[in-house]
């Protein structure tokens, strides 16, 4: 027996979406040292494509997923290379803060938009995908602690409301498709390093003391804190897990 065996993601293939550069990109790598082969999804092709070509097996398709047809498209792609898809990692996203007296309806809608029903249709796709080819998948649904409680500080009511709809939008697909072979889970991070994180919560003194003076650890993540999270619930490591929101946030969200 191995129990690390069942970390494994031989012979599966994996949708990774915002995989141009940060978490998408490291989430990307740590599968595809899993072993599975691997779809790269943003828009910065030229970022995808290099990618690529640092990965055993991958295939970068550009798109812009807040698109009518581009989920559908991107599956389509997914099929049509490797014949089928087992894994789909939703982590694309957007961050604008905007106070809320300030955020226009149609500001408000644009992030629900990239980050709430892209995630939908993708996740909608991709089980249609896995339960038209009879066998079994996982999705993994990228959050936030912002998911689950309210920040203030930053101002950003549109985020806050499209990873609070991811959360609860991971319980309710779960809950449909778990007798169809198909299991979603959420990951939540907390205050990691990326793109998206650099210069604003991170290069910044008085942000970076605020993270550690509010974090239990005292401190924000390390990219490769989320390693074994991601690989715990995309492969069948969690086979009797679905439905579940897995918090990696050095305890932000435990006080």
């Amino acid at each position: 027996m191995d129990p690390l065996a069942r970390f494994r993601l031989d012979g599966r293939v994996a949708i990774v979406t915002g995989a141009s550069a940060g978490l998408g990109a490291r989430f990307a790598r740590v599968v595809a040292a899993a072993g599975a082969k691997v779809v790269l999804a943003a828009r910065r092709a030229e970022r995808l494509h290099a990618l690529a070509a640092e990965l055993p097996d991958a295939h970068a398709v550009p798109c812009d997923l807040a698109e009518d047809g581009a989920a559908t498209a991107l599956v389509d792609a997914t099929v049509a290379r490797y014949g089928r898809v087992d894994v789909l990692v939703n982590n694309a996203g957007i961050s604008d803060p905007t106070p809320v007296l300030d955020e226009t309806t149609e500001h408000f809608g644009r992030t629900l938009r990239v980050n709430l029903v892209a995630p939908f249709e993708l996740a909608r796709e991709t089980a249609r995908a896995v339960v038209a080819a009879g066998h079994t998948g996982s999705i993994v649904n990228v959050a936030s602690i912002w998911g689950l409680v309210g920040v203030g500080q930053i101002p950003e009511a549109g985020y806050a409301a499209s990873k609070g709809g991811l959360v609860n939008l991971t319980r309710e697909l779960a809950a449909q498709l778990a007798r169809r072979g198909v299991r979603v889970n959420c990951l939540a991070p907390g205050w990691f390093r990326s793109e998206m994180t650099e210069g604003r919560m991170f290069g910044d003194e008085r942000s970076e003391r605020w993270i550690a003076q509010r974090t239990p650890m005292g401190r924000g993540g390390d990219e490769h804190e989320l390693d074994g999270a991601l690989l715990f619930l995309a492969s069948d490591a969690s086979s009797y897990v679905t439905g579940q929101v897995l918090c990696v946030d050095g305890g932000w969200t435990a006080v």
